[in-house]
């Protein structure tokens, strides 16, 4: 475990931070926690989001426990880079959603010292890696892994259960659809 100040003080030379675990562990309320810290110091920040995660609005970053914060909804992360010349902290939410570039242009804006927070799932619904996110968590200078309540014995969750069969990769979804398990009980849910 890190001390914070260690996270802060590396904006001077440009950071990756990366908040994963599964869906309902507090990835997104962490992620706001920081970008208010940020702006309580006085950074100019800017938050992203892919376009397709419209589950709880267009424009915002939104928690589970219904926080938010102002972001830009992109099609791809190349467009970041766009919007990003006096930033000094990026944030980028649900960042499992985006394509393979996310990795570079998290290189690019870290080496332009920017404080870059990322926050996203770690695993798919099947227990395995989700997307970039191992090439993300391998270049992050941070990692915070946050966890869940596992819904059926009350232990600690790290695994993303889907009640459908669908087998997509991605399928929006919220309570209805996911549910954060234990190992022991997703294996047992999997059956």
């Amino acid at each position: 475990m890190f001390l914070e100040t260690e996270i802060e003080n590396t904006l001077q030379t440009g950071s990756i931070e990366v908040i994963c675990g599964s869906m309902f562990s507090g990835k997104t309320e962490e992620l706001i926690r920081r970008l208010n810290k940020a702006k309580f110091a006085k950074l100019k920040a800017a938050v992203f989001k892919p376009k397709t995660d419209n589950r709880y609005d267009d424009q915002q970053v939104v928690s589970h426990d219904a926080n938010t914060v102002k972001s830009k909804a992109v099609d791809s992360a190349l467009e970041i880079l766009d919007f990003v010349t006096k930033i000094d902290v990026v944030a980028i939410d649900e960042v499992q959603f985006f394509s393979e570039e996310i990795v570079d242009v998290c290189k690019t804006l870290a080496n332009k010292n920017k404080r870059v927070i990322l926050a996203g799932l770690d695993m798919d619904f099947l227990g395995n890696p989700f997307g970039s996110m191992p090439q993300l968590l391998a270049i992050a200078e941070h990692v915070t892994k946050v966890h869940a309540v596992c819904s059926d014995c009350g232990k600690m969750a790290s695994h993303s259960f889907r009640f459908s069969n669908n087998k997509n990769l991605i399928e929006l979804g919220q309570k209805e659809e996911y549910k954060p398990l234990c190992r022991g009980c997703f294996k047992t849910n999997l059956k």
